[in-house]
């Protein structure tokens, strides 16, 4: 974990943002899904995300290993004239109560082998009964598209990556409205340049 942390805390140290600031054009799109309410952000980063939907009039909470990337996300808020809560440690630690959130967003939110499923299984019991799950990241299939392109980002190995069989088994209660694997020509910031291969999942907790 302390590689990991360190690898973070190096990134978002830097003066630009490392994804951009603006949203992802997924959450941007399937936003409106939620009505008005709580919002959590996993593995915020720098606050991209979580800074538009707050901008929209969501009560916005969000959480990462990176007290830099908190740094920043709160710099972001603040030009944007929004509030967000922000808890920086591993999820297990920061205290979140059960069934208090409307929506989960997990956007490019890759965390170690050891602890995605947990994690993913840990953020199900935030959600409020009939709440969205709102995720992207990249898919097992990516490993091909960063060996052929580095800027585009994301894991290099396939443990780290995502399958559509295992977002079944981590969110199995849930109605589904959207699970596919797809490419998308991503332009955000400095680390998502380029053509990847991507699972999306839209879900409402049953």
């Amino acid at each position: 974990m302390n590689d990991w942390l360190k690898r973070w805390e190096t990134r978002y140290k830097q003066p630009e943002y490392a994804y951009g600031v603006l949203p992802n054009k997924y959450l941007e799109k399937q936003l409106t899904i939620v009505g008005k309410g709580r919002i959590l952000f996993a593995a915020e980063g720098e606050g991209r995300n979580a800074v538009y939907a707050a901008t929209k009039g969501y009560k916005v909470s969000c959480f990462d290993i990176s007290t830099e990337g908190k740094n920043k996300a709160l710099q972001l808020a603040k030009n944007n004239q929004v509030q967000i809560e922000y808890k920086v440690g591993e999820l297990p630690d920061l205290n979140f109560e059960p069934e208090s959130f409307d929506a989960i967003v997990l956007i490019y939110a890759h965390f170690p082998v050891q602890l995605k499923s947990q994690y993913h299984k840990l953020l199900h019991t935030y959600l409020k009964k009939g709440g969205i799950v709102i995720f992207e990241a990249f898919s097992k299939a990516h490993v091909t598209y960063k060996k052929q392109n580095p800027t585009i980002g994301g894991p290099s190995d396939e443990e780290s990556l995502f399958s559509i069989a295992e977002i079944q088994s981590d969110f199995f209660n849930y109605e589904i409205m959207e699970l596919k694997e797809t490419t998308v020509d991503l332009n955000e910031g400095r680390y998502h340049k380029g053509k990847g291969s991507i699972i999306r999942f839209l879900g409402r907790k049953l």
